[in-house]
């Protein structure tokens, strides 16, 4: 083929990777390659590498990867930027590696993927590697560099790290830093610093205002957050999906319905709950929370799109808002639908037969979890499990549940059992539970308080002193309000 006819084919090539329908089309672009003997053409394959990042295809990239026998810059690079965007996110650092091996040297388009896959799975010594690097060949003035310099400290939670680079940007720094920096105090626990640093901006994008109203809301003060959501729309920015899913839960929290019913409003005219299934979800988890049941189903059964979350908000709304029934016969539905089950949505369900007191519906459903769904019970699970079991008087047998736990009950857990048998008087059974309580926390003069006064109803008046010797020795005093009988 002359370089004439083989440049055609290329850019025919090119093209066609670029159509409407090239996500479902791979293979047929494969052989498409290998036709007309571009299989080695290192434009051709960086493109296709693209490509099936983009529908997630990695390992069959990796495959023609691994059969190319020179591959240059240009192929490594979309090699280690589709790894920086989907795991493994390591690929990223071994083909670094790889490239510098057969001795090519990485450009401006290197660093910043490099840079982001570090980030991604905490790598910070090779980060500073890569960090040192990039200044030894001059490239830390590229405005990608940076930003993926700052997101590798931000990401490792080294925020004096990245307060240096960030210092030494002066009037370089991008909006992109900005966020990066603010999401960083704010998750290292400073939403004090975050705060200071998004008045500071000059410039600010939605992303701002998300991530400083979800820091707020994250961090308990979900007043600032509304405050700060009325000051966004008051300085003419649009909410987007992710200030709709933060700002509903804060509005479900504060009673602040009319707020909530604007953003319902404004979801729907803009689009946004009709492309993004997290709106819907957000939607009915709100009207869930304010009981208002009615507009929560229909949300729910409008919505063109559902995943599993949007089932679990549906059932757990239902259940805590004692519609116990409806939330068994919604959970069954979803089942016959052909929609898997997750942890989440056992959790709703367990708890509509704790509501709803359907003791036997709640034993097949734990065992269908575990027989059928291959879940491992959490100690949420376990939680409800023994709520149930509590409830309806049945403690032993929430007494041999907790024994035969894969994981370590912790102390809600035997103090709900605790309340079941002082509700249903099996003292016995009470004493050894307080005894478990007390090797949990014993710090807690509560649980040596309650062991004294059970024994005091057995009785066993040695016993209840016994127990006063034993909080004298460990240096445990009642507290103001507790009553030792004897």
């Amino acid at each position: 083929m002359s370089s004439k006819a083989y440049l055609s084919v290329e850019r025919s090539i090119l093209r066609y990777l670029h159509g409407r329908k090239t996500l479902t089309q791979l293979t047929q672009i494969h052989a498409q390659i290998l036709r007309h003997n571009l299989h080695q053409s290192n434009l051709i394959l960086s493109h296709f590498v693209s490509l099936c990042s983009s529908s997630n295809q990695m390992p069959y990239a990796h495959l023609l990867f691994n059969q190319t026998h020179n591959p240059n810059i240009l192929l490594f690079n979309s090699m280690i930027k589709a790894y920086s965007l989907s795991p493994p996110f390591d690929r990223s650092i071994q083909l670094f590696s790889l490239m510098r091996n057969k001795g090519i040297w990485p450009n401006e388009f290197t660093f910043a993927p490099l840079l982001k896959s570090c980030a991604n799975i905490c790598g910070i010594e090779f980060g500073q590697g890569v960090h040192g690097e990039v200044i030894r060949v001059g490239f830390e003035w590229f405005s990608s560099v940076r930003i993926g310099v700052v997101e590798v400290y931000v990401g490792c939670g080294r925020m004096e790290d990245a307060w240096k680079v960030f210092d030494e940007m002066h009037n370089r720094r991008s909006v992109i830093v900005w966020n990066l920096m603010i999401r960083g105090f704010c998750e290292t626990g400073d939403v004090e610093m975050g705060f200071r640093l998004f008045r500071e901006m000059r410039e600010r994008s939605v992303v701002s205002w998300n991530s400083m109203i979800s820091c707020l809301a994250q961090s308990g003060h979900d007043r600032d957050a509304l405050k700060l959501f009325r000051e966004m729309r008051d300085d003419g920015f649009e909410p987007d999906e992710a200030t709709a899913v933060t700002m509903l839960p804060v509005c479900a929290r504060l009673g602040e319905d009319d707020v909530g019913e604007w953003i319902h409003s404004h979801v729907k005219s803009s689009g946004l709950y009709r492309n993004f299934v997290s709106v819907g979800n957000s939607l009915v988890d709100f009207y869930c929370k304010r009981g208002v049941l009615e507009k929560a189903f229909a949300i729910f059964e409008d919505m063109p799109l559902k995943n599993v979350v949007s089932w679990n908000a549906m059932i757990s709304g239902l259940a805590f808002n004692g519609k116990a029934e409806d939330g068994i016969t919604l959970f069954e539905e979803m089942i016959n639908k052909g929609v898997s089950p997750n942890d989440s949505t056992f959790i709703g369900a367990l708890t509509c037969c704790v509501h709803g007191g359907l003791v036997q519906r709640g034993r097949d459903l734990f065992s269908s979890m575990t027989s059928n769904d291959h879940i491992k019970p959490k100690i949420e699970h376990y939680g409800c499990m023994v709520d149930l079991l509590g409830r309806s008087g049945q403690v032993r047998e929430a007494h041999d549940l907790i024994q035969s736990m894969h994981v370590k009950p912790n102390a809600a857990l035997w103090g709900a059992l605790l309340s079941a048998c002082r509700t249903h008087g099996d003292t016995e059974l009470a004493e050894h539970v307080v005894k478990e309580l007390i090797n949990l926390e014993p710090w807690n003069s509560g649980n040596y308080v309650l062991l004294s006064n059970i024994y005091a109803e057995r009785g066993k008046w040695d016993e209840v002193e016994n127990v006063r010797v034993l909080m004298k020795e460990n240096s445990i005093k009642k507290a103001p309000g507790q009553s030792m009988v004897g």
